[in-house]
Formats: C-alpha cells, sequence, structure tokens
C-alpha cells in the first residue's frame, strides 16, 4: 500500500485536511505500507509562503510521520509539483496525441461570451463541453493548418480533456459504494494551462501513477473529479494500475449547519489551525492548538472519532490503537460534527492521565512568569489539587491565582446566606486558634480544628464549610480547601481570615 496526502500551500492546514493526513496514516501503518507528501502547488496565483512548512510542522505535532516527501526525498521525486514542470507537459501532449485532449486558443473575452449566450438561450450553467466546444476556437473546430500556425506562431493556448459523449462512468469507492455518472453531465477540463503548469486533475494523476499510489483518500469535495479522473487513466492506458478512492465527509460546524470555518473557531474564542500561523503580509501571528495548550494526543484522538467509529464504544486511543482499530469500512459517508466542546473534553482526559512529575515544569514555567514562585514539594502537592479541574495546562495559573493573590472582594450573594448565624463567632474562634498552632500546620490540624469550633457552637461542619472557603480564597468553589490551606501556610490563611472578618456585615 502506498499513499499519499497532497495539498496545496495556498494558506494554513485546515482540520479537514489534517485529519485526511490522518486517515491516511493510520491506514497504511497498519497496513505496513508507504506514506507520501507532494505538495501540489500548480496554482502559482494562490500560492502562500510559509503554508508549505506549516503544513509540515503541523502534521508533525500531530504524530504523522512520511516515509516519503518534499523535505524527506525519496525514489519518485521531485514531491513538489512545481519541480515536475516539464514531465506535465510530455503527458499532456501524449493526450493531445492520442486524441483524448485537444489546443484551445479561446481568450477569456471570447469564453465569458460563450458563456452569456448559454445563458441567454436558457442555459443556466454553461460548460465548454461537447456541444459547445464546436462553436469555439480549438483544435478541434479549426482548421489543421490554422492550429499549425497558431501553434508555430507561439499564441496563447491551453490543453482541454475531451470529454467522451453518451459515457457511463462507474467508480466504486470505498467508503460511498457505487458512483456512476453521465459524461453529458461533464465538461472539458482544462489539464494543462497557458503559463505551462498542469491543472490538479492532470497532475495528480499523472503523480499518482508515477509515485505507484494505490489508495487515494481524500476529502469528498474530490468526489465530483473522480470520474474525470478515471477517464484520464483511461485515455492513459493505466486502468490496471488506478488506486482505490476514498471520499472522506466533511467537517461540519459545531451545530452541523454547513461546513467549518475559521469563523466558527473565532466566534468562540478557540484557535482552529493545530499551530501558530504567521500572516505572510501582516505578519499577524493565530495561536493553533498547539500555543493553546492542547496536547496532541488528544487533538489526534478528537479528530480520529470525526467520521470514523471503533465498533464499540471506547473514546480514548494511543496512537498505536488507532492504527490497529481504523478501517475504512467504518467511515461515515455523512458529514462530522466539529465539537469544540467534545475536544476540550478530549484534552481533560489527557491531562488526568499526566503524572504529576510530568506537569512540574510547565507548571513551574507559568508560575514565573507570573512572577511566582513555590518549593518543589508545595508544586507537586498542589498540582494535584487542581488538576480535577483544569481543561487545559494553562488553566493552573486561573486555578491557583487564589493561592498566591488575597481577595479583594468577596460574593455578595454567598456572604449573606453562608457568613451569618454562628459563622462570625466560629470565625473569631479559628483565628484564635489558628494563630497558636504556631509549627503545627498541615490539613489534618486544619480540619480538625474547624470541626471542633463548630461543634463548640452546636453547627455542623457542612454548613460553614462554603463560608470558609469564601473567606480565604474570595471564591465559593475550589480545590479540596484543608488541603489547600495546608500548603498556603498559617500566617498566610490566619491573615486572609482576619481580612474577612473585618468585612463581615455586622448585621
Amino acid at each position: 500500500m502506498r499513499v499519499r496526502f497532497a495539498p496545496s500551500p495556498t494558506g494554513p492546514l485546515h482540520p479537514g485536511g489534517v485529519r485526511t493526513a490522518l486517515f491516511n496514516y493510520l491506514l497504511v501503518r497498519k497496513m505496513g505500507g508507504q506514506m507520501v507528501l507532494r505538495i501540489e502547488d500548480t496554482d502559482q496565483t494562490r500560492f502562500v509562503p510559509g503554508a508549505e512548512e506549516f503544513i509540515i510542522e503541523s502534521l508533525s505535532w500531530c504524530g504523522i510521520e512520511f516515509d516519503e516527501g518534499v523535505h524527506k526525498g525519496g525514489p519518485y521525486g521531485p514531491y513538489r509539483q512545481s519541480e515536475r514542470k516539464a514531465m506535465y507537459r510530455q503527458y499532456a501532449m501524449q493526450l493531445v496525441e492520442s486524441g483524448h485532449a485537444y489546443y484551445a486558443f479561446d481568450t477569456e473575452e471570447e469564453l465569458e461570451t460563450m458563456r452569456e449566450q448559454f445563458k441567454a438561450s436558457g442555459v443556466a450553467s454553461p460548460q465548454y463541453n461537447a456541444i459547445s466546444r464546436v462553436r469555439m476556437k480549438n483544435s478541434l473546430s479549426l482548421p489543421s493548418d490554422e492550429v499549425a500556425r497558431r501553434l508555430e506562431a507561439g499564441e496563447s493556448y491551453v490543453i482541454r480533456f475531451k470529454m467522451p459523449r453518451g459515457r457511463e462512468v462507474r467508480v466504486r469507492d470505498r467508503i460511498r459504494g457505487l458512483v456512476v455518472v453521465q459524461t453529458a453531465q461533464l465538461d472539458d477540463k482544462v489539464l494543462f494551462k497557458s503559463d505551462g503548469m498542469p491543472t490538479y486533475h492532470l497532475a495528480n494523476v499523472v503523480d499518482d501513477y508515477l509515485m505507484k499510489i494505490t489508495h487515494v483518500i481524500r476529502g469528498e469535495e474530490w468526489l465530483p473529479s473522480t470520474p474525470l479522473h478515471v477517464l484520464l487513466y483511461e485515455a492513459f492506458d493505466w486502468l490496471d494500475t488506478m488506486p482505490e478512492f476514498a471520499h472522506l465527509p466533511l467537517l461540519l460546524k459545531p451545530d452541523g449547519d454547513g461546513k467549518l470555518s475559521k469563523r466558527d473557531g473565532d466566534r468562540l474564542g478557540l484557535p482552529f489551525y493545530a499551530t501558530e500561523w504567521t500572516n505572510p503580509e501582516s505578519g499577524e501571528k493565530t495561536p493553533g492548538y498547539r500555543e493553546a495548550g492542547y496536547f496532541p494526543e488528544a487533538y489526534v484522538n478528537f479528530l480520529a472519532l470525526l467520521g470514523w467509529n471503533p465498533g464499540d464504544n471506547r473514546e480514548i486511543f494511543e496512537m498505536d490503537e488507532l492504527i490497529q482499530s481504523f478501517g475504512l469500512d467504518r467511515v461515515n459517508k455523512h458529514g462530522a460534527r466539529y465539537d469544540f466542546t467534545k475536544l476540550q473534553w478530549f484534552n481533560q482526559q489527557y491531562l488526568r492521565s499526566r503524572s504529576v512529575d510530568s506537569l512540574m515544569d510547565p507548571c513551574r514555567n507559568l508560575l514565573v512568569q507570573q512572577g511566582w514562585n513555590l518549593e518543589d514539594s508545595t508544586l507537586q502537592a498542589l498540582i494535584p489539587l487542581v488538576m480535577e479541574r483544569m481543561v487545559l495546562v494553562s488553566d493552573f495559573i486561573h486555578e491557583v491565582r487564589p493561592f498566591f493573590v488575597d481577595p479583594e472582594s468577596y460574593d455578595e450573594g454567598v456572604a449573606a446566606k453562608k457568613w451569618g448565624g454562628a459563622f462570625p463567632a466560629v470565625l473569631g474562634d479559628l483565628i484564635d486558634c489558628y494563630e497558636a498552632l504556631h509549627d503545627e500546620w498541615n490539613a489534618t490540624i486544619v480540619e480538625t480544628k474547624f470541626k471542633e469550633a463548630a461543634a463548640k457552637h452546636g453547627v455542623t461542619p457542612g454548613s460553614l464549610l462554603q463560608g470558609l472557603r469564601l473567606a480565604v480564597t474570595g471564591q465559593a468553589s475550589g480545590p479540596a480547601l484543608f488541603e489547600w490551606m495546608g500548603l498556603r501556610g498559617r500566617l498566610a490563611c490566619v491573615a486572609r481570615l482576619r481580612q474577612a472578618a473585618a468585612t463581615l456585615p455586622t448585621s
């Protein structure tokens, strides 16, 4: 098995492109084959500097590695289509000589006139096809001597495929089953442009043949072009080596209404690309999932389940498990919703599975950026306290901010409910008790003294716990309070309790 991922360097790689690369990777690794990265840059007008490097970096971050490609070389290179330019002309001319393609000399103005005339006659979607080609300036409609004269004069032309009439093209798709298209629905696509570059249709068929690609797994947007590609394989007499096709379902907006776009991420204030994209014109940087603190394993796990299911209830997969489980037989035909909240859930699961030791350095770096510092033993104990409340490693700062920053205000609603009754008296006793402990300070002692104070005043500890949390952290909810207070230290906790007591309503 040989597969290829063949993106165009026209901008940052869409999540749908990453998923296409991933599905190729999973299948070819399962089958023990080779994976090729080919850059399809035939449309030089849409080339964006930095896009190729971005594609390679993003896929590498995801753990998607190639056996051959623009960045690795290989026996079937070059792997950048702009460097294969002379080769395509040879194959385009072969099609002209065999009668499967022809020269077309029409100008843009003449093409537009043809379209307007057909529209005026009631044709909604005018095409350059078997009917209209006889009215245009091409090597099928012009005398051969005039064609030779135009070519000798260096007149601009394109090479178009001569779509056969009255044919039925049958394509067996690995996901969608049998696809049947009548050639009357297809136009004479341009195969070779006037700038000397091939179009996608010619270049991808020639390259797939020369690079011995056995399976073409790509997005469903290419399904309408596949009958033309099958006819090209037939015209070249390559049908016996034509690859199998599998067209993946679209990625849809989170609500399922339409195709996913970057605006969906922007609207939710969430990343869209795998890694940071730098606009080559403005220099503006758009952080990706990597920069936002997502784990590549979580992102890959999330993408793998968009349009594919393992046949059971499992959701968490390491890459090796995905490789062993993956198959095209369980890829859906229908679009898959790109649920950002589900991606966050995946990242949270991977975060919770991390060892505390593996989080020490990134969490310490986050503290340093804030100008905060902790001893290793305190940091090692604090991370597990807040980990369950985190989705990203970067959430650590939000969760530990109350540890470093004294409360500046208190929730009036919670205070009104929890600071009445016996709470002020209990708080006063706690301050005196905690102050007298001196060096005796840990979670167990903090909790024991709290329960004793509650019992002294005839109230349950549970009825006072949220009030204590509000007093010492400024928040109504948070991690295990007594462990938190044990780590924060006696002096700091007593100071905060005094501050809270001074803020209590006199009533």
